[in-house]
């Protein structure tokens, strides 16, 4: 089993931004939600809020946080844009876009791709994957085409989606 984890709620977008007060609360609400779940590694984006997120069930678990570049959000662009939602919109249905100084959608999940295919590399393990909103739903696109942009404006902070993997097939569930 997988479980890809968006973060808790944070202070802000950039790599370095911490939890809320409110995210450090749902973080210890997080791991208590995780802690039966066999849990044997855990994988995380290098952004603060990130590792912060999973940081109270690993120290429950007394297991490492791995860092994975690859599991960093998706930078849709170089600059602050006015109408974000509109061109993050517009990513979901043209994966190919790729505005100045960003990532386009068909980028970012090959990126994923590549994380998951290094952390499945530990098979009948269960494994806590963190990242964020964008790239979390590329990667489950990776095992079900209908995620796309409903799903993202869908997510909550926390939100955790269990992943199940087995021969005759895999398996998405919220």
């Amino acid at each position: 089993k997988l479980y890809l984890i968006r973060h808790c709620q944070a202070t802000g977008q950039e790599p370095d931004s911490l939890l809320t007060k409110q995210g450090m609360v749902q973080a210890d609400m997080l791991a208590k939600f995780l802690l039966d779940k066999g849990i044997t590694r855990i994988v995380s984006s290098p952004f603060a809020r990130a590792v912060e997120s999973i940081r109270p069930l690993a120290t429950k678990l007394s297991l490492d946080i791995e860092l994975n570049d690859d599991l960093a959000e998706r930078k849709l662009a170089g600059v602050v844009l006015e109408d974000w939602y509109s061109e993050l919109r517009r990513s979901f249905d043209d994966f190919d876009v790729r505005l100045p100084g960003g990532e386009s959608n068909s980028e970012a999940m090959m990126r994923g791709k590549a994380a998951l295919d290094h952390i499945l590399g530990y098979p009948d393990s269960n494994i806590a994957v963190v990242t964020h909103g964008n790239l979390l739903v590329l990667l489950l696109r990776l095992f079900d085409e209908v995620y796309g942009f409903e799903n993202w404006a869908a997510l909550s902070n926390p939100d955790v989606f269990e992943v199940t993997i087995e021969h005759k097939g895999t398996s998405v569930e919220r």
